[in-house]
């Protein structure tokens, strides 16, 4: 599984309380139950653990844990997420 995928979704669990049997494709953040103080605060955590930069709007209560792993992975210059590489 992808590396930035897995935190994510650690970060969500964990630090959110969120079930993880919640955290499946096409939920958004909202629906995990995050409001907008959490979804920045998601934000700032995976910029911090990324070492990353984005605005704070970057990510809104209506995206996916999913839209969040492509925006590390943009950020970091990646175009595939790194446990993927290779496969199609």
């Amino acid at each position: 599984m992808d590396p930035v995928h897995t935190y994510v979704t650690t970060v969500l669990t964990d630090k959110f309380e969120v079930p993880s049997d919640e955290v499946r494709p096409g939920v958004t953040l909202t629906e995990l139950g995050l409001d907008s103080l959490a979804v920045t605060e998601l934000l700032v955590t995976v910029q911090e653990h990324y070492g990353t930069g984005a605005p704070d709007d970057a990510v809104t209560g209506e995206a996916t844990p999913e839209d969040v792993v492509a925006l590390v992975h943009e950020l970091l210059g990646e175009t595939q997420p790194v446990g993927q590489m290779g496969e199609e």
